[in-house]
């Protein structure tokens, strides 16, 4: 078998692997590297010479400084003076997609987006407006963004570096800008005045009320003496019921204890918050024998309330209510520490009882508060929970969270927590203890939703991460130091000036895009010197042989903008930088506006929410469908064509 007949085999089952989704797309690609390993095209010893290739150095240096950026308060301050922009949805959507636009040129673009996400949902929220409207014109902004410089996205830095191996000389880090800029320019330009509208307007789907409507779901749980699960602990219970079923908290001497906390035997009288359905309910009944309802009637026997299904016992309403207004507290305010105590309805009220004791009933009991913290988070793509269940990841065990509920594709899931295989935009409600939230969900892969605590940062801290970083620019710019060592030098000296912690740098390399572009790299190769690149080259020189050399520009860039919208990035751009090199030396025109094409063209996935991860971390909040990204995409792409190959025709001459 010819050797590219081999490679078009691999790369053939790899683009159907990263399309499918199955598989994260790290463990594909490394697949993909060892199969033509061992097939011979691409040498053992050369193998892994991939991830100490510059690219991968580059990518990861700039994750460390976007890191830095955030912890050193730049983006809070941004993000603060967002927040007071008007009313009007139009300047809503031209400051959020406008200030996402130009992070991106200076950071990781997910990051970037990861960074304004919660802005825009605490935007949406205070007046009163779906989601919808302005996370995919945000999302959207981030990839435009990182069209504008070469570390505002890993295709730029692949075509940069493979520019250097092509010609001896590498891109500069502006050279991407004329164009960079133009095209982004159009494509705001294009969401402010009409993309937005093209939006789904998915009302109340991805708000928090609606979306986690626990007023329907909360009940109350009794303790009794005849009780099978008095002196369990909850980890006992739990066990007992094989059901991870939440307990948010126990009631015990009118004092509330947040459910992950509480750590003691269950007695006589407890009262145990539980987000359940009819189903978890008879469970606790039938396994703990737990009764429904915060009181016994005054005969002993069960209350009324029995009778109570999918919405909950009738006499609890006023504890529901009380909840959702202190998850509402919790994430609009939660720079500041909940200070306001809950108050818990009497579950039931018998109609019996005289007008003395009814009134008594419904006098609120004020409880403590202190623990019960709610958090809305999306799943990432290369989030740990994808493809696992709340069972197999051990959420309250090793993490200390609790699941409460999950949504996807904008709709609350009503199937069983532990059954539930979780994706890549999904949006979890969970507890856990405010202290340890965030490095929780950090560990997880989780981004929170809440409202961002907005602080100035160290002003110390804000000029130093920026001086260093202008450093390394004018290293660049004077040509002092290749890119990979200036961006490198700058983060070594962001970690030993204290701007971040060490820990955190791990944190903030993105493993699996690193094994990606490591592994991709002597795939990318592999294509070249099998004479795979050479093939599809001749095929489309042949078909634009009676054309003018910018038709087969436009089909190339459409070629490459295609793929990118079912695999990574970074991965099209590995793979179409050979055959734009290919074409080049078949037109014997030069190469740089070929390369310049798949840069853009590899950095513009608006039409499926898979081909970008900035587009997949809105889906869930925003409640979007797999067919909604088109509607935007599609004339956004458009835009983007016809407004990026004049500009490269124009600034890199063929």
């Amino acid at each position: 078998m010819a050797d590219s007949t081999q490679i078009f085999l691999i790369l053939g089952l790899t683009l159907a692997a990263f399309a499918w989704g199955r598989f994260r797309y790290d463990l594909v690609a490394l697949a993909a590297l060892l199969a033509t390993t061992l097939t011979g095209l691409v040498p053992a010893s050369e193998a892994f010479l991939g991830f100490g290739h510059p690219a991968v150095i580059t990518v990861a240096a700039v994750l460390v400084l976007s890191r830095g950026f955030e912890r050193s308060g730049l983006v809070d301050v941004i993000a603060e003076q967002t927040l007071k922009v008007g009313e009007q949805l139009v300047w809503q959507v031209l400051v959020l997609t406008g200030t996402v636009l130009v992070l991106s040129a200076v950071m990781n673009n997910v990051g970037a987006l990861a960074l304004m996400l919660p802005v825009a949902m605490r935007m949406a929220r205070e007046h009163a407006r779906p989601p919808s409207l302005l996370l995919m014109p945000l999302a959207f902004g981030s990839l435009l963004g990182g069209l504008t410089t070469l570390i505002g996205t890993p295709p730029n830095i692949i075509i940069s570096s493979y520019r250097a191996g092509q010609t001896g000389s590498a891109f500069g880090m502006f050279a991407f800008s004329p164009v960079g800029v133009g095209v982004a320019l159009a494509g705001l330009g294009f969401i402010v005045l009409l993309g937005w509208r093209l939006t789904p307007r998915r009302e109340g789907q991805a708000s928090s009320d609606e979306l986690f409507d626990t007023a329907h779901y909360l009940i109350e749980m009794r303790v009794e003496e005849d009780s099978k699960a008095l002196g369990w602990s909850l980890r006992e219970l739990q066990a007992a019921l094989e059901e991870p079923v939440p307990v948010l908290a126990v009631v015990r001497d009118e004092t509330r204890r947040a459910g992950h906390a509480f750590m003691g035997k269950l007695e006589v009288g407890d009262i145990l918050l539980i987000e359940a359905g009819p189903d978890e309910m008879k469970l606790l009944e039938d396994k703990a024998g737990l009764r429904l309802g915060a009181e016994p009637n005054g005969d002993g026997n069960e209350t009324d309330n029995e009778k109570s299904n999918e919405t909950g016992d009738e006499g609890s309403e006023a504890l529901k209510e009380e909840v959702l207004n202190e998850e509402a507290s919790n994430k609009a305010t939660s720079n500041k520490e909940a200070s306001d105590s809950a108050v818990l309805a009497k579950s039931a009220a018998r109609e019996d009882d005289g007008a003395e004791a009814d009134e008594a009933q419904k006098q609120p009991r004020r409880l403590d508060s202190e623990g019960l913290q709610l958090v809305e988070a999306v799943v990432r793509n290369d989030s740990m929970m994808i493809h696992r269940t709340v069972v197999q990841l051990r959420l309250l065990n090793q993490h200390g969270l609790h699941l409460v509920a999950v949504a996807r594709d904008g709709t609350r899931l009503k199937q069983r927590l532990r059954d539930i295989r979780f994706r890549a935009g999904d949006v979890l409600l969970l507890q856990g203890d405010e202290g340890g939230l965030g490095e929780s969900l950090a560990i997880l892969g989780c981004l929170p939703l809440a409202s961002r605590n907005l602080t100035l940062g160290q002003p110390r801290l804000l000029a130093l991460s920026l001086a260093i970083f202008a450093l390394a620019i004018v290293a660049m710019l004077l040509d002092w130091l290749p890119a990979a060592v200036a961006l490198s030098a700058a983060a070594l000296v962001s970690l030993l000036a204290g701007v971040l912690p060490l820990r955190e740098a791990y944190q903030a390399i993105d493993g699996p895009v690193i094994v990606l572009l490591g592994a991709m790299l002597p795939v990318g190769q592999a294509l070249d010197t099998s004479g795979g690149a050479a093939l599809i080259a001749d095929q489309m020189l042949a078909m634009g042989r009676d054309w003018p050399v910018v038709a087969t520009l436009a089909g190339l860039f459409g070629l490459s903008m295609l793929l990118s919208n079912v695999i990574n990035n970074a991965a099209a751009a590995l793979l179409m930088a050979p055959i734009a090199a290919s074409l080049a030396k078949g037109f014997d025109a030069s190469l740089d506006p070929f390369l310049m094409v798949v840069a853009v063209s590899a950095s513009c996935a608006f039409l499926t929410p898979i081909g970008h991860q900035s587009n997949t971390l809105v889906m869930g909040p925003g409640g979007y469908r797999f067919s909604d990204y088109w509607k935007l995409g599609l004339p956004l792409s458009l835009v983007v064509i016809l407004t990026a190959i004049p500009l490269i025709l124009w600034i890199w001459p063929l």
